[in-house]
């Protein structure tokens, strides 16, 4: 029993070490690139074929319970098998193209840039019925941090019957959603944004997903999260970050991470719209940050 005990101390303490060295980290190489060189093909879950996938966001870069964000893409005929998560929420996202997903045994054909949001206990699965490489990412929060379970139901999902319209929860990051903000969090110039998922969707401390569309010019003000952390995945368009005074250039396929308390901002840098995809997970749940959004402006 006293040898588990030291066993599971050191774990947490290494993972500790782990996370303060890469908050110290400088911000340009805290921030995850896409990179297809570096994607390794694999199944997933008992699927019938491969997904091409790397690492883009490791469970070092964050204190909140962050278990992976993947950047890949899944191969014609490849996709992820049916299977449950009973202690993490994970969401798969489609960016271009389409693909089956399924969530408790039911499949709809959902078209990019699209997310499913999916609840611990319930099956999932995506499926590339096309004949080409679809655009994909994989974010999974744990309820309990460094935990990771899965169970397969060994159902690759090939040729399932479709519902026409989905019974399960999406998330579709469509830039005609979008409102504008004026001089957002102290920025300049005018943005579009929405909230395109709330806290209410998750059962973990997965607070919401946000949209957010930066023209050429304007920016994104310097502020900071007391109870929230986040990350920044650049879906299309180029621009500067600063985060605790240092800056970065970001671009398409970049993932910036965010850390609890550490002021932050967003500048587009380039000739186009800078257009964002932001994943805010709380250090508890329905706390204030989470609910409201709250942001507090850094000077």
């Amino acid at each position: 029993m006293r040898r588990n005990y030291q066993l599971q101390t050191l774990v947490v303490f290494s993972a500790f070490l782990a996370s303060t060295s890469y908050a110290q980290t400088q911000l340009a190489a805290r921030i995850g690139h896409t990179d297809p060189s570096k994607y390794k093909h694999s199944r997933s879950h008992e699927s019938a074929g491969d997904m091409a996938c790397m690492l883009l966001v490791p469970p070092t870069a964050m204190d909140i319970n962050l278990n992976f964000m993947h950047r890949c893409q899944i191969m014609p005929g490849g996709g992820v098998g049916h299977h449950f998560h009973n202690s993490t929420e994970e969401m798969f996202i489609v960016f271009d193209g389409q693909a089956e997903f399924t969530v408790d045994g039911r499949t709809s054909v959902l078209h990019g840039t699209v997310g499913a949001p999916v609840r611990m206990g319930h099956s999932h699965a995506i499926y590339n019925p096309s004949d080409k490489p679809v655009e994909f990412m994989n974010i999974n929060i744990a309820s309990i941090k460094g935990h990771y379970d899965a169970f397969n139901l060994a159902d690759a999902r090939v040729g399932a019957p479709k519902d026409a319209v989905p019974v399960f929860m999406t998330m579709n990051l469509d830039k005609a959603l979008l409102t504008p903000e004026q001089s957002y969090h102290g920025g300049q110039g005018t943005v579009r944004y929405r909230r395109a998922l709330d806290s209410d969707v998750f059962l973990t401390n997965w607070a919401y997903v946000d949209h957010l569309l930066i023209p050429a010019g304007a920016s994104d003000g310097l502020h900071r999260h007391k109870g929230v952390e986040e990350i920044y995945y650049v879906l299309n368009g180029d621009g500067q970050v600063q985060v605790n005074g240092e800056t970065a250039p970001i671009h398409k396929g970049d993932a910036v991470p965010v850390r609890f308390n550490e002021a932050h901002s967003l500048v587009n840098s380039g000739t186009g719209d800078l257009e964002l995809m932001i994943v805010g997970v709380s250090a508890q749940k329905n706390a204030l940050d989470t609910e409201l959004g709250e942001a507090t402006r850094a000077h």
